[in-house]
């Protein structure tokens, strides 16, 4: 098992990005849910917010407070809330931001006539609302969120969208540029910011391993389109670093999106070759019918442990049903049937 390496709570990766962890690590976040303060003083914009750890607030306020940033008087610690997708561990956080943010206005202007300005929340809409997302959303207390036109807490982004980052370097460099990367989930962005030649890539991209997906096409089709816009328009790259939404700073970002895409397409190139071969009587999973999700699993993974064979079913699984989709696969009982 690979052992991760140590990331300090509070990491100041340039003069405008101060990344914060969401004290949630494990098997699936790691070292614990990145979010990440961006702007050279206030108001800052956060993306993400952890799951809803108590031992997280803490630390969002030390770098809120950071002395060693300038303080903008009149104007709240945090203007925007990027909200990168659905998952619990980056939404659940909401609520207890909010409340320090409020809190932070009090103690830092009791005698200020300016009224507050709370936070206006962003995110990619979902075809489908989420059950979990909703219930935090409704929790919210009013006057803690500036609500979008329609009156909702959540202000929508779309491909393209930009917002400013406070920064003291030219204005084409200090926004945040949203891209819309469906896939791990169909509401998944990435954010480009120029100023740091970094890609913010949520779980799209990760630190360490590789992530995971609700819809393989378009995964793979977001991976071939942040190789693109990497590349740039006239073959300048736009950008060098990941951000991921969990584990270290990526300093070769497009060598490792590269990398994401390549593996996916050498997986399924494998399960389409095994689909051309007659299946094996002894295989495990073997059907008369022909290639079974077991059967594929082990033959592709004969020289892993069986334990991991489970978790490798369902990516094969989404593999065979992008092929499906495709109209190369069509599935027979249990057998699936390569068509050309």
């Amino acid at each position: 098992m690979e052992v991760l390496e140590a990331l300090p709570s509070i990491s100041k990766l340039s003069k405008t990005v101060t990344r914060i962890l969401g004290q949630n690590p494990g098997k699936f976040t790691l070292q614990g849910t990145n979010t990440y303060l961006i702007g050279e003083r206030n108001p800052y914009i956060l993306i993400d917010t952890g799951e809803g750890k108590d031992e997280y607030i803490p630390y969002l306020q030390e770098a809120l407070l950071d002395s060693s940033r300038e303080y903008t008087p009149g104007e709240a610690h945090v203007s925007d809330i990027i909200i990168t997708h659905k998952h619990h561990d980056h939404t659940h956080g909401l609520p207890s931001v909010l409340a320090l943010l409020r809190k932070l206005w009090d103690n830092q202007q009791p005698a200020q006539s300016t009224a507050y300005k709370p936070p206006r929340i962003h995110k990619i809409p979902l075809p489908t609302p989420d059950p979990r997302l909703t219930a935090v959303l409704d929790s919210l207390t009013p006057g803690s969120f500036t609500p979008s036109p329609t009156g909702l807490p959540v202000h929508n982004l779309a491909d393209a969208d930009t917002l400013s980052v406070t920064s003291s370097a030219p204005p084409e460099s200090s926004v945040l540029r949203v891209i819309h990367t469906p896939g791990h989930t169909a509401d998944s962005l990435c954010i480009h910011y120029p100023l740091d030649r970094a890609l913010f890539t949520a779980d799209t991209v990760l630190g360490h391993g590789t992530a995971v997906f609700e819809d393989l096409g378009p995964y793979m089709a977001s991976l071939q389109k942040m190789i693109d816009y990497g590349k740039g328009p006239n073959g300048e790259q736009t950008y060098e670093v990941v951000y991921p939404g969990h584990g270290p700073v990526v300093k070769d970002g497009l060598g490792k999106v590269t990398t994401y895409l390549k593996h996916r397409v050498e997986r399924e190139e494998q399960i389409v070759a095994v689909l051309r071969k007659p299946v094996p009587a002894n295989i495990q999973g073997f059907s008369e019918d022909g290639w079974t999700t077991e059967a594929i699993v082990a033959t592709i993974y004969a020289k892993y442990p069986k334990e991991l064979w489970a978790p490798a079913a369902h990516s094969v699984e989404l593999h065979l049903n992008k092929l499906v989709g495709e109209g190369r696969v069509e599935k027979s009982g249990a057998a699936w049937v390569l068509l050309n």
